[in-house]
């Protein structure tokens, strides 16, 4: 029997062909602006509802906004991997600007029904989320309900919206824009090579100390070359947002981030709270990493440095086949998903130049697939990476049977699913280590995931509060953007770095991202909640595959706190519920100490 031999190119063929010249493609947003056109037109007569008589009514405008955003999504989706895959790829850039102004009309028209529906008689409006027709809707349709009454009025809305097309997200598109454009020298192994953000960014774990230094002192030079148009972008995003914030009323910037991620701010406390209680042993940790390597105190660039060279590198194939062999043991849907993901093509891993950093799954919901972005290089943190989208993916397949008004899930909830894929195979590696040597390099990686969870997330948190504090009162300068960064990271890493990151805030893509603001305790949050999920699935093996999928399943239409008490019996605006799962990363830490200290 022949072996099957996975893609590492995706396929997004199968969606318009011909890449960003697609005539498919074309046809396709031509056919979602006429859609759009007309409901824009139809919603000039949508009129507050009197009677469950007008339940059709909104039944069909439900309808046809799902048909117009599911089919925008899929072009704005495929739009963004061809420019993920090539970052000179031009047509897609103007395409994503088309799509971009697509956005802001339907949001213009979310708006105006938000707003219509607000005003209904709240007795009306009980009867009607009694119907058959429009309980299953409830809470979404409450949320959006209790959302424009905390906006302005739907011109100014309508206003700050179609503004935003060229001022708020056009800042956003300019990072991306001066990211790719950068292309760094550096010489490996006796050759100078021209590489990209993205590829100088995998060096950070490379096992020459020389290579990680000159990798990071080359990006850092790269961000201060161009810090001040990083500066401008950066502060005209928080002034955009700050300035809407000030006319809606809103005292605090966290108002809509938590309000996206249908978290109370007691959430959000007990969880910092708990992790800055319990930083030691993490600090011990890096500590230890550091003497290690033969240095007094940590530097930055060797925060993914290998303390082991034990681990051998799995390439794409391998690292596939070890992905599926663990997800199998935690449920046949989990593992026969990804089967499918891989054999289809759903997944770009290669390691080329012109991709952009990082990695990302995004959904198409037209067609019911997702498309998987990573640069791959065999390393045990690419695999961790790619069974972390994996995640993601898995998400979006465990919500097809639900409704499209049930699916828009917060992004705290999203990385739960994919931190728990993550952890099934983080876990299995350290659990098959053949040596000591090899324990701790595993080991290791998977407390690098705690620290920067623990640590460099909330250096991110604290500089952007900071940050925003200060750009109320006027321009922040890059200068005064680095002290900032490097007062955060020194807190949040409990002082045990001697050298930081100063241009970070240049560096990472989160802070530009105009679709979420703050992109960081999200992630934190989904690192703890899915350990509290990852408990319970060892506990109770393969028949927890079901539970799982129905918690997925819930997780657009309550609160994360409900989510909690209703899926895991967990009250979580308690810092007791935080300090279970960071006591289990605690472990991981202990264990590295004594076999490391072992070895002497």
């Amino acid at each position: 029997m022949i072996e099957q031999t996975y893609p590492v190119v995706w396929n997004l063929d199968r969606f318009f062909e011909g890449g960003s010249n697609s005539p498919s493609l074309r046809s396709h947003l031509d056919g979602v602006k006429e859609k759009l056109s007309k409901f824009e037109t139809s919603l000039k007569s949508f009129t507050s509802p009197t009677s469950n008589a007008d339940v059709s009514k909104i039944e069909q405008t439900i309808n046809e906004l799902k048909d117009i955003a599911t089919n925008l999504s899929e072009g704005g989706a495929v739009i963004g991997c061809f420019l993920a895959q090539d970052t000179t790829d031009k047509q897609a850039a103007l395409l994503e600007g088309e799509v971009g102004s697509l956005y802001a009309r339907l949001s213009s028209q979310m708006l105006i029904i938000q707003q219509v529906l607000s005003k209904t008689e709240e007795k009306v409006w009980e009867d009607l989320l009694q119907t058959a027709e429009l309980s299953p809707f409830a809470f979404v349709l409450n949320e959006w309900r209790d959302e424009a009454k905390r906006m302005l009025s739907e011109k100014e809305e309508d206003m700050i919206t179609t503004l935003g097309v060229d001022g708020y997200h056009s800042w956003g598109q300019l990072y991306d824009l001066l990211v790719g454009d950068i292309r760094i020298k550096l010489t490996i192994d006796g050759e100078q090579k021209e590489m990209s953000v993205g590829q100088v960014n995998n060096l950070s774990s490379h096992e020459d100390a020389t290579i990680r230094k000159e990798s990071f002192e080359a990006l850092e030079t790269a961000w201060t070359d161009k810090e001040e148009f990083f500066a401008k972008t950066l502060n005209h995003l928080a002034g955009f947002r700050l300035a809407v914030y000030e006319k809606r009323g809103w005292n605090s910037v966290l108002e809509e981030p938590l309000q996206i991620n249908r978290m109370k701010e007691e959430t959000l406390n007990a969880m910092w709270g708990a992790i800055s209680k319990n930083k030691a042993p993490f600090v011990e940790y890096l500590n230890k990493k550091s003497a290690m390597l033969g240095e007094n105190k940590m530097h930055w660039y060797d925060l993914e440095a290998p303390v082991s060279t034990s681990t051998e590198k799995m390439d794409y194939q391998q690292g596939a086949e070890f992905i599926l062999k663990h997800f199998k043991e935690f449920g046949p849907k989990l593992e026969s998903f990804s089967r499918n993901a891989f054999e289809k093509g759903w997944i770009e891993a290669e390691d080329r130049p012109n991709k952009r950093p990082g990695g990302f799954c995004t959904g198409m919901p037209v067609s019911e697939e997702s498309r998987i972005f990573m640069t791959y290089s065999g390393t045990m943190s690419n695999v961790s990476t790619l069974a972390h989208e994996l995640g993601h993916a898995f998400h979006s397949y465990a919500l097809r049977p639900v409704h499209w008004m049930n699916r828009q899930y917060a992004m705290g909830v999203a990385e739960t699913a994919s931190t728990f894929a993550e952890m099934i195979v983080a876990d299995a590696a350290v659990k098959e280590a053949k040596t000591d040597d090899e324990k701790i390099a595993l080991l290791e990686d998977k407390i690098q995931r705690s620290v920067a969870f623990f640590m460099n997330i909330h250096a991110r948190f604290l500089f952007e509060t900071r940050f925003y504090e200060e750009r109320k009162n006027g321009i922040v300068s890059a200068t005064r953007l680095n002290d900032l960064m490097e007062a955060a990271q020194q807190e949040a890493y409990g002082d045990a770095l001697d050298t930081t990151h100063p241009h970070f805030w240049a560096s990472k893509l989160h802070f530009y991202i105009t679709g979420v603001p703050f992109y960081n305790f999200p992630y934190t949050f989904g690192y703890l909640f899915s350990l509290s999920i990852y408990a319970k699935a060892i506990s109770e093996g393969a028949n927890f595959e079901e539970k799982y999928i129905a918690l997925l399943q819930d997780t657009a239409v309550m609160s994360v706190e409900d989510l909690a008490m209703k899926h895991l019996n967990e009250d979580i605006t308690q810092e007791a519920f935080w300090i279970k799962g960071i006591d289990l990363c605690i472990q991981d830490v202990n264990e590295f100490i004594q076999l490391t200290n072992a070895k002497g």
